[in-house]
């Protein structure tokens, strides 16, 4: 019976109230600032072993500039042969044949490419539309051919200018790059006129310009009609594709020069 008296001798400390800390918060007067925290301490630098080379401060970030990129857009294609250049030519293979060699030139020229066609394929005009888009290029060219006229036509949107808008109707997503569009047929124009080759200039909806998103020309390549300083050469004829793709190259430098000054 003496263990039974201990235990309810103790039993009055165990049921004590346990002292619970005090928690307080600081009140700050209605004008009062709170105190800044401290900063936290710099980065220990460890010393180097003797001999070894210094550590180089981390470079800022360099600015990196949008990539220059050019659309290739060979018109036509698998059952849509496009006009007939001659009895054994017609405009699909020969727009192709084009745009193949453009992309070459301007590779070895430092500057990127993304082509819509690289085969005899038919490709809707949407589609076409939207892969130019999603490359986010600097320039757009519709590689047409034509037996009739001479020289090279250069085409632009009909469509009138119009304000840069995040969400644009698609039938009219050009309107916003018009003015640069225009200004990029200039740039074709005077290195075409430089080459002595031929240009006329107009404004038509050529499938898919109105729904591109970047500056776009529709160039369509006609034969060279013999004049003053050149002689009459066919479409076909690898000099004069030459002498048009060298003028588009040079035109496509200088665009790129005025592409990155635009704001």
């Amino acid at each position: 019976m003496h263990w039974i008296r201990s235990a309810c001798a103790a039993l009055p400390a165990l049921l004590l109230p346990l002292s619970l800390p005090v928690l307080s918060f600081p009140v700050f007067a209605q004008n009062q600032q709170p105190p800044v925290p401290a900063q936290p301490p710099a980065p220990l630098t460890l010393p180097q072993p003797a001999g070894a080379p210094p550590v180089p401060a981390q470079a800022a970030p360099a600015h990196v500039e949008p990539r220059y990129l050019v659309v290739l857009d060979a018109a036509h294609g698998g059952g849509d042969t496009g006009a007939r250049i001659s009895d054994k030519v017609v405009e699909k293979d020969l727009t192709l044949a084009l745009s193949v060699r453009l992309r070459s030139t301007l590779n070895a020229h430092g500057i990127g490419v993304v082509t819509t066609r690289e085969s005899d394929v038919l490709i809707a005009p949407p589609a076409r539309a939207g892969a130019a888009n999603h490359a986010q290029a600097a320039a757009c060219l519709l590689i047409h051919a034509t037996a009739t006229g001479s020289g090279v036509h250069l085409f632009t949107s009909s469509l009138a200018p119009a304000p840069y808008a995040r969400f644009a109707p698609w039938q009219t997503a050009q309107a916003a790059y018009v003015t640069q569009s225009l200004k990029l047929s200039s740039d074709i124009d005077s290195a075409l006129a430089h080459a002595q080759i031929p240009v006329t200039l107009g404004r038509a909806s050529v499938a898919p310009i109105d729904n591109l998103t970047c500056p776009a020309v529709a160039l369509e390549v006609a034969p060279l009609a013999a004049g003053n300083t050149t002689k009459a050469e066919p479409i076909s004829d690898a000099s004069y594709q030459k002498s048009v793709i060298d003028a588009i190259t040079a035109a496509l430098e200088q665009w790129r020069s005025d592409w990155r000054q635009q704001p």
